[in-house]
């Protein structure tokens, strides 16, 4: 049985715990959570049977996880990621806008490769990754991410500043630009589209739209892309978790690329 972490207990982290049972018997054991102080103090029936609850990562690797999945924050990531990845743990990393960060991206690169570890990167709420990587064996040319949320779910972010997102009566465009922009100026909305610009073009050349939504009921991605011989569109539409930031499928897009992961009958 396969040993793993989690970081991070808020609405990814518990829907990932939820969902824990679903995976085949006795092939992966949750064994430990690493959660905030106050969220620590919660009933412990919210986790899977022998399942620890740590309030920090070093008593969470004394656990020996053969993987960590990070599902808390860049900060997360910039603190602990490397350390994670050296111990021999590989990252199944949410926080994908955190590589926008060429230093930490080769950081945390140079941890694996000393570590023979991996960072592992789910779909998450969108889809289409394994149609974009083969448009990128065959001259890639554009790609173009798209997000549409509705506005509750750029409150905080620098939308905030620049729109009265109560007063939208049409949809939006909030942001423009390079997917490494979209990642530094909106690290909790454009994981996604770093995703996007790692499978594809890189951070520069991959083109984002950010959208605020006065009519949308949901989460919704959309990918674009031309190659010398293809063209790939498709779009994803969810409902927000209980954070509007966070799609709700993003937690089963985890316990999804476990279970591929350890099938006799894998995707790749």
């Amino acid at each position: 049985m396969k040993r793993v972490g989690l970081i991070g207990f808020g609405a990814i982290g518990r829907s990932i715990a939820r969902l824990w049972g679903t995976l085949p018997a006795h092939s992966f054991l949750l064994a430990g959570v690493c959660a905030r102080s106050w969220q620590a103090a919660e009933p412990s029936h919210a986790l899977p049977e022998g399942t620890k609850l740590c309030t920090e990562v070093e008593q969470l690797l004394a656990l020996q996880p053969r993987y960590v999945i990070e599902a808390a924050s860049h900060k997360v990531v910039q603190a602990h990621g490397s350390r994670i990845l050296r111990s021999g743990c590989s990252l199944y990393l949410l926080s994908v806008g955190s590589l926008a960060e060429e230093a930490l991206r080769n950081s945390l690169l140079a941890a694996a490769k000393e570590g023979g570890s991996q960072i592992l990167v789910p779909a998450g709420a969108l889809a289409g990754f394994d149609g974009l990587l083969a448009l990128a064996g065959d001259g890639l040319r554009s790609v173009k991410y798209t997000s549409r949320k509705p506005c509750e779910a750029w409150r905080g972010t620098a939308a905030s500043e620049a729109y009265d997102l109560d007063r939208l009566t049409r949809p939006t465009v909030i942001f423009s630009g390079s997917a490494g922009e979209a990642a530094r100026v909106y690290p909790k909305n454009a994981n996604l589209a770093a995703a996007v610009a790692l499978a594809g073009l890189g951070f520069d050349r991959t083109l984002v739209d950010l959208i605020a939504d006065p009519e949308a009921r949901g989460n919704t991605g959309s990918i674009e892309a031309v190659s010398r011989s293809s063209t790939l569109k498709l779009s994803v539409s969810s409902h927000a978790s209980s954070n509007p930031k966070t799609s709700a499928n993003v937690g089963p897009s985890v316990i999804s690329a476990l279970r591929n992961g350890s099938g006799l009958l894998r995707f790749v």
